[in-house]
């Protein structure tokens, strides 16, 4: 077994030793599924399973998925369901899906919206970005302690700055409306470096905490999160972020830097926390 191998089942051995107090949640830019090589989709599904089987997330903000390769996920892992829309509409173009185990979690309600001046329009993009960008939350109950959450999981654009800060002040402004009684995690590929970047400012600014920063325990800490399908690597940019907002303590926080020889099973890294909601009766249904 390797090094990141080890570190993963000891994350999963503690926490499997009090699951009523803590939630491992995971963003995974998954990489559009593509028949062609390298890294076909064919190529990676296998690793990808292994993956997510063995860093075992409660739930899964993901980036990029189409509508058959969540289907494959989904089919991989029976003991997830997933929520999601294509951003295009229906199940056209890539998803926001959040994937949840379905024995721990139940969604209560869920949404979208858009990344542009006209948020509730499907499709709609208006900051210069040639792609569209979108949100898909759900509010969450944990079987495991009674409580709820949101889990809200974006998109942020690779190519226009201007369109990542607008759209991290949009994202800050909606979530405005959602219960602020309850904790929050915002997953997702914000295609900017922490701490380096107006848009993460921005967020840090709206009461955000930046969980890979707050955990008091890191593994594979110094590997970037992009990797283009290259070995890790040391002291590289983390572009893919899980923030929090309200009592949620982090214990733990991870790279997982995990692939099969030389494949990967996506260009990125997911990042893996292993979160605590504190402060008594939040979020507890009566």
């Amino acid at each position: 077994m390797n090094p990141v191998s080890i570190a993963i089942c000891a994350v999963l051995l503690s926490a499997a030793a009090s699951p009523e107090a803590s939630l491992r949640v995971m963003t995974f830019n998954l990489k559009y599924a593509s028949e062609s090589g390298p890294n076909s989709w064919p190529d990676r599904r296998p690793v990808m399973r292994e993956c997510i089987a063995l860093a075992a997330p409660d739930v899964i903000g993901t980036q990029e998925g189409l509508y058959q390769q969540l289907k494959d996920i989904e089919q991989d892992h029976p003991e997830y369901a997933w929520i999601g829309l294509g951003r295009e509409g229906g199940s056209h173009g890539e998803f926001m899906a959040v994937f949840y185990r379905k024995s721990r979690l139940d969604p209560l309600e869920f949404d979208h919206f858009w990344l542009s001046d006209t948020p509730d329009v499907v499709n709609s993009r208006t900051w210069g970005n040639q792609t569209t960008r979108m949100v898909t939350w759900v509010r969450f109950l944990d079987r495991y302690t009674g409580k709820q959450f949101y889990l809200v999981n974006t998109h942020l654009d690779n190519a226009v700055q201007v369109a990542r800060e607008k759209g991290a002040e949009l994202i800050a402004k909606r979530l405005q409306k959602l219960d602020q009684s309850l904790p929050l995690i915002l997953t997702g590929d914000f295609n900017a470096p922490a701490k380096a970047n107006k848009a993460y400012d921005i967020l840090m600014d709206a009461g955000f905490t930046d969980a890979w920063f707050s955990a008091s325990k890191r593994l594979g800490e110094n590997y970037g999160t992009w990797h283009g399908y290259n070995p890790p690597t040391k002291d590289a940019p983390h572009i893919d972020w899980i923030l929090t907002r309200g009592p949620v303590t982090t214990d733990t926080a991870e790279v997982v830097a995990f692939h099969k020889g030389s494949q990967y099973p996506s260009d990125h890294f997911p990042v893996a926390v292993q979160l605590r909601f504190t402060g008594a009766g939040q979020g507890e249904l009566p």
